[in-house]
């Protein structure tokens, strides 16, 4: 006698299909414990001269639209050991505010995370993490600011990478699936005028690029 349930005399399963809801908290999960690992591999890492000193992180939401990379650390930032920390994290959230971007859709870090005398003297290999973050974050857009940063950026190899150009206030192609923007150095900008003005006449084509995304 054939036991109740399907034709194959399997029970039906009883488990309801995931929510999409639920399907993105799996998705932020994972990507918060790839970072905490990322996080705790950076912090062990004895290939750069920082001597005592602990690598600047980066911070921001672990799947973030907008994806800001900067080449090294302020003063600022190696003190707190946060990207964009300080007058150059307060500059960025101004801007951000100002162009409707919500800052909770923005992850920031650095190429050169260790604090050396030199950011030229930053191991390869860790400024090759850039590329694991942008993995796991996985934004639509990488806003790029300055040309040693666009130099490690186009260096990295990220699969299905385009070459992006020093070109900025221009949206460019990094990949299928993300974007590029490159800006002058926020760092910079901080204490010229021009520089100011050149730094924001590139940053505010996000806000078109941003207000133009499908609200889903």
């Amino acid at each position: 006698m054939q036991p109740k349930g399907n034709e194959r005399g399997r029970p039906k399963s009883t488990a309801m299909p995931a929510t999409d809801d639920e399907i993105r908290e799996k998705y932020l999960e994972r990507a918060i414990r790839e970072l905490n690992l990322l996080t705790h591999e950076i912090q062990a890492c004895g290939h750069c001269p920082r001597g005592g000193l602990m690598p600047v992180l980066g911070s921001g939401h672990p799947q973030a639209d907008v994806f800001l990379l900067k080449h090294a650390p302020s003063l600022a930032e190696i003190e707190e050991g946060v990207a964009f920390y300080g007058r150059a994290g307060t500059a960025v959230m101004k801007s951000l505010r100002r162009l409707g971007i919500d800052p909770l859709a923005v992850y920031g870090t650095l190429c050169a995370k260790c604090p050396t005398s030199d950011p030229a003297l930053a191991d390869p290999a860790c400024v090759a993490r850039v590329a694991l973050e942008l993995a796991i974050v996985q934004p639509k857009i990488v806003v790029v600011m300055g040309e040693e940063a666009l130099h490690a950026l186009n260096e990295l190899g990220v699969p299905l990478a385009v070459e992006v150009a020093p070109r900025a206030g221009e949206l460019q192609t990094l990949t299928p699936s993300m974007g590029a923007l490159f800006t002058p150095d926020i760092d910079h900008a901080l204490d010229d005028e021009a520089a100011k003005r050149a730094f924001w006449a590139a940053f505010r084509v996000l806000g078109d690029w941003y207000a133009e995304l499908p609200p889903y």
